[in-house]
């Protein structure tokens, strides 16, 4: 178990997950059409929908999407940076208790999100919401550890000063999808990176929930660290952070 509240770890760090975390490739969007018959006029309900970053991926297709985030200051971003949007319904809810009506969405979607659900509840939570022949979508940006030098030493340090910076592994080695979903399910996965300079990977690496903060005594030397791991391999001022985006989706049954 956790030290503090899954739901308001994410307080402090709104700004640099608004300013340093990536969005999500249309290649995710793209699956679902080719899939699951994604068409513009879906009901979606995005779990866990933070500032949008997935979210926008849908809105932009047409569909009419519901945000359903417990942190307040995550929800209040993200309802100013959607604002434009106007088929776009913000709620505070959680995954296990989204305040949606009964098989009111046609797609539940959750990105970086669902290793901080109560699986059994959400499970049921999702089950109710669904219509009939809905669809579940969970995509993650999974961050590579290697080959490359800078990955594996990136990767390392996040690891030695942010142990419980460990959500691939509890997905890889404890969560049950296949018990979540109900039997086998699909997954597909393409490259993705991100370009950063010094600064950037400074944010990146704050929006990351189990990062010594400002305060933290750990903080000065562990960005130490960083720093010379970046000036040891950044490209004309710039370093290249690897991803392996993932998306695993099914009805459940």
């Amino acid at each position: 178990m956790f030290p503090f509240d899954p739901k308001q770890v994410f307080s402090s760090l709104v700004q640099n997950y608004i300013k340093y975390r990536p969005g999500y490739p249309t290649e995710v969007r793209d699956v679902l059409i080719d899939e699951c018959g994604l068409s513009p006029g879906w009901r979606v309900a995005d779990i866990g929908s933070g500032t949008g970053l997935l979210t926008c991926l849908f809105l932009d297709f047409g569909c009419a999407l519901t945000g359903i985030e417990p942190n307040e200051e995550m929800r209040r971003a993200g309802e100013q940076l959607l604002a434009g949007y106007s088929r776009f319904t913000s709620l505070s809810g959680s995954a296990e208790a989204t305040g949606l009506a009964d098989e009111s969405i046609d797609l539940v979607t959750a990105g970086m999100a669902f290793h901080w659900f109560d699986i059994p509840r959400a499970r049921q939570e999702f089950i109710r919401v669904l219509a009939p022949d809905g669809w579940v979508a969970l995509v993650w940006h999974r961050m590579l550890t290697g080959p490359e030098t800078f990955m594996q030493n990136y990767t390392s340090l996040v690891l030695e000063y942010s142990p419980g910076w460990s959500e691939t592994q509890r997905r890889e080695h404890s969560l049950d999808l296949q018990g979540f979903f109900g039997g086998v399910y699909h997954r597909r996965a393409f490259p993705f990176f991100q370009i950063l300079d010094w600064d950037g990977l400074c944010g990146r690496t704050l929006s990351i929930a189990h990062v010594p903060g400002l305060d933290d005594p750990a903080h000065q030397p562990m960005f130490s660290r960083l720093q010379d791991i970046f000036e040891r391999h950044q490209n004309n001022g710039e370093v290249v952070l690897q991803y392996e985006t993932e998306i695993y989706y099914r009805r459940l049954i």
